[in-house]
This record gives C-alpha cells, structure tokens and sequence, in this order.
C-alpha cells in the first residue's frame, strides 16, 4: 500500500510540475498546468469536458455513499456471509 501511495503522488507531482513548454504555452489560461497536450480547439469541448467531470463526482458520490452506508438491514443478505 505504501508504495502504490508513493507512486501515485509521484505521477501526481510529476504532472504538476514537468509539463513541457510548448504545451504549457499553447494552453489557454484555464488550463495551464493542469493538463497535458493540445488544449481544447471549441466550446464543445469544454462542454464534455465538464459532463464526464459531472458524472464521475456524482458516480463517486454514490460509490462512497453505498459503501459506508449501504442501508441493507436483512440479515440474510449476502454482504453478511462477506464479512463475517
């Protein structure tokens, strides 16, 4: 586990900081630093962008919901056999 951590704040800062700087110049100030490549060519683009950015924090949401507090009461459910 600890080293799954570490990898993952090395890709982390690794992104934040090492982006190359003809992408970081073509970017549009919104999005300098954050993203990598070419910057989004229409409107349409940031449209999707912010309705899949949407839908993973909604889809978050409810995965985290649902499993601290599942709201299952049955005993005979089969989580049970799970944690026991």
């Amino acid at each position: 586990m600890k080293k799954l951590i570490t990898f993952l704040s090395l890709m982390l800062f690794q992104i934040a900081v090492f982006a190359c700087p003809v992408c970081e110049r073509n970017q549009p100030k919104v999005l300098r630093g954050i993203v990598h490549g070419a910057g989004p060519e229409s409107n349409w683009d940031y449209i999707s962008i912010w309705f899949t950015i949407i839908i993973a924090l909604i889809t978050l949401f409810y995965s985290l919901k649902w499993l601290i507090e599942p709201g299952e009461k049955n005993t005979d459910h089969i989580k049970y056999s799970i944690l026991k």
